[in-house]
């Protein structure tokens, strides 16, 4: 029988082709369609369409930050990008109304190298040099009435409408209880299924996937609580149940990757109690009675410490508190015990909570904070400085500035598209190039090819604003694929342009996003300065340095669990975020994937040492010693990581790391 004929797409291609899958965000939806289209519509009724196009490019641009998750870090995600964007409408604005061609080109390209090596702390900052450079393109370009403090407040005003609908909107379902807290509730019930899938994988080949699904939605939670505050400490009863459920998750996290770690396959009612504690979370009722494991090994043991601590955690409401009924909520008719000695573990362990480790290091990781090492100044100026800052500074600045040169040589009309489709091309953390340039321009393209049509049979004005409301509406699901959301956000933008008294510009629009596409494909494979990679290589040296903290406090024998969660949280983000970065880099054209060959060894390597680093913390709390087992793995993990950065090209790894 011959087989199926199949066709392997290049990694480049397949990026391109990858969009990503899940409900209709709804609330976001809604959001979407009150934002930048009322704003205009309420502008142009006042005969100020000048206004309404800035408040509603500040709400567009507003709308593509705002993602799924709780109302706090919503602030800070749409809030810091949009304080930058004004800071850009300023300094365009000015620059372009004094300033000729050349020293305004100077200006935007400063301003490229500077967002740019920004861009690289995180995605929140990256979102802020977007808006920086795609503003400050738009202020030197567009002709607006309005001086530029003007345009500035208005474009804070289009952000700030969707902050307050983020704040005053309630998501599905969260009436039924504090509806201020809906996006944490769920975010802390995925940590609690994610235990739950890892514990029924253990043993299987999907234990590695599962466990990095733990790992996404921990960082998730510790996003969701940690984001900013008016107040250092939880206000309200709500909040401090929430971050003690959360803080209740870690040991189980921790003891479940240790038994994943062991290879061995699990009873399914292993994983029944964690599941019972997610619907405790999402529903606000008891968590009822929780199956217990049998106490045979020491990542079942620990397990069952950690879900005996977590019911009375859930039985407390959060009330960091000791005494009650030692584990009431776990006795139950499935509850099965290896022999009498295990029943007499549990209740010392949890007869005294100030003295137990477990319980002390949950109160200290509710109370004072979710972050061991939060963001420091000269932290900051390292990653903006370091090897990755510069690269991705030197790249947006070399394309802004060149396509903002072209533009102004070209003398049209609409010269700051140029500049401002560069901006979102040369974003690394949208994907590889080819695959941003494939679907920006045919993204671009079917924007254009729709608003053309659309423009052509509805009336104006009215049929614009409602072009812009439902385009609005449309950016959350478009978000999933780019190539989906440059063509949403082109008809958008067309409609706030005709609106604002300009010409249709649908073909312009497309020739000069070709033209940008061939700017960024140019610079993005000239020869650098430096080492190419260096994102992937800063983001791999970050996880190293953690995994060497972790490591080195685990083999300490130090007691402070909220320290070692803490380390252990630090350690599995660094590490996310460095195989997210591999795998961007893995999927560019061969020319630029080869300067990162080896590093997805490294990036495996050190998943695996933490993996074990893990393991040996359980085995050390319930034996103080570790096994030939532990130190064999750990010795050749270590002499792995040395061999695979050598062949990748990076440093040698931390010297008291090796000899740990």
């Amino acid at each position: 029988m011959p087989r199926p004929f199949s066709v392997a797409l290049p990694p480049w291609l397949t990026h391109a082709l990858r969009a990503q899958r899940g409900p209709v965000p709804w609330n976001a939806v809604l959001r979407g369609a009150l934002a930048a289209g009322p704003l205009l519509l309420a502008a142009v009724l006042a005969g100020r369409e000048s206004v309404g196009v800035m408040a509603a490019l500040g709400a567009m641009l507003a709308g593509i930050n705002d993602r799924p998750g709780s109302r706090r870090t919503a602030v800070h995600r749409i809030g810091v990008p949009g304080l930058a964007g004004a800071a850009g409408l300023v300094v365009g604005t000015y620059a372009g109304e004094g300033l000729g061609a050349v020293p305004l080109t100077l200006i935007l390209t400063a301003l490229g190298l500077l967002a740019g090596a920004v861009s690289a702390v995180g995605p929140v900052s990256s979102g802020a040099g977007t808006q920086l450079l795609v503003a400050a393109a738009i202020g030197a370009g567009m002709p607006l009435p309005e001086p530029g403090w003007q345009r500035a407040l208005f474009f804070l005003a289009g952000g700030a409408w969707l902050i307050a609908l983020r704040l005053a909107l309630p998501t599905p379902g969260a009436l039924a209880h504090d509806f201020r807290f809906d996006g944490e509730r769920v975010a802390v019930a995925d940590v609690y299924d994610a235990i739950a899938e890892l514990l029924a994988a253990a043993g299987g080949e999907q234990a590695g996937a599962r466990r990095a699904a733990l790992t996404a939605a921990l960082d998730h939670a510790q996003d969701a609580l940690a984001g900013p505050r008016l107040r250092r400490y939880a206000s309200s009863s709500a909040e401090r149940r929430l971050r003690a459920q959360y803080a209740a998750a870690l040991p189980l996290a921790e003891a479940a990757t240790a038994l994943a770690w062991a290879g061995d396959a699990l009873p399914a009612r292993t994983a029944e109690g964690p599941r019972r504690l997610a619907v405790a979370v999402r529903t606000g009722e008891p968590c009822g009675p929780l199956p217990a494991p049998a106490r045979s090994v020491p990542g079942l043991r620990a397990l069952d410490d950690a879900l005996l601590h977590a019911a009375e955690t859930f039985d407390r409401g959060g009330r960091q508190t000791g005494g009650g009924k030692p584990g009431s909520r776990r006795i139950d008719g499935e509850k099965t015990r290896s022999d009498k000695a295990g029943d007499q573990h549990s209740a010392a362990l949890h007869s005294n909570a100030s003295t137990n480790p477990l319980d002390r290091g949950a109160r200290q990781t509710a109370h004072k904070g979710l972050r061991l090492r939060p963001l420091r100044a000269k932290a900051l100026i390292r990653t903006v400085t370091g090897q990755g800052g510069r690269e991705y500074g030197f790249r947006v600045a070399l394309c802004y500035g060149a396509s903002a040169a072209v533009a102004q040589a070209l003398h049209h009309v609409h010269w700051y598209w140029l500049p401002a489709t560069a901006v979102f091309l040369v974003k690394p953390d949208l994907g590889p190039l080819v695959s941003r340039v494939l679907n920006r321009a045919a993204g671009t393209v079917l924007g254009a090819l729709v608003f053309a049509g659309f423009a052509a049979v509805l009336p104006r004005p009215e049929g614009l604003v409602a072009l812009v409301a439902i385009s609005g509406a449309l950016i959350p699901v478009a978000t999933r694929h780019f190539a989906a959301q440059t063509a949403v956000v082109t008809v958008l933008v067309l409609a706030l342009v005709m609106v604002g008294g300009e010409p249709e510009a649908s073909w312009s629009r497309i020739g000069e996003t070709l033209l940008a596409c061939a700017i960024v494909l140019i610079v993005g494979h000239l020869p650098a300065p430096g080492q190419r990679g260096g994102n992937v290589r800063a983001r791999l040296d970050a996880a190293t340095d953690a995994a060497h903290a972790y490591l080195t406090h685990v083999l300490s024998g130090a007691d402070d669990r909220a320290a070692r969660w803490a380390l252990r949280r630090e350690a599995y983000r660094k590490l996310a975020e460095a195989r997210a970065a591999i795998d961007r880099a893995a999927a560019e054209l061969p020319t630029l994937a080869r300067h990162t060959e080896g590093t997805d060894e490294v990036a495996a390597t050190l998943e695996r040492l933490v993996d074990t680093t893990t393991a040996c913390a359980v085995h050390l709390d319930d034996t103080g010693r570790l096994t030939p087992r532990h130190t064999e793995r750990l010795a050749t993990l270590l002499d792995e990581l040395v061999e695979q950065r050598e062949r990748a090209g990076l440093a040698d790894p931390p010297a008291d790391l090796l000899s740990a």
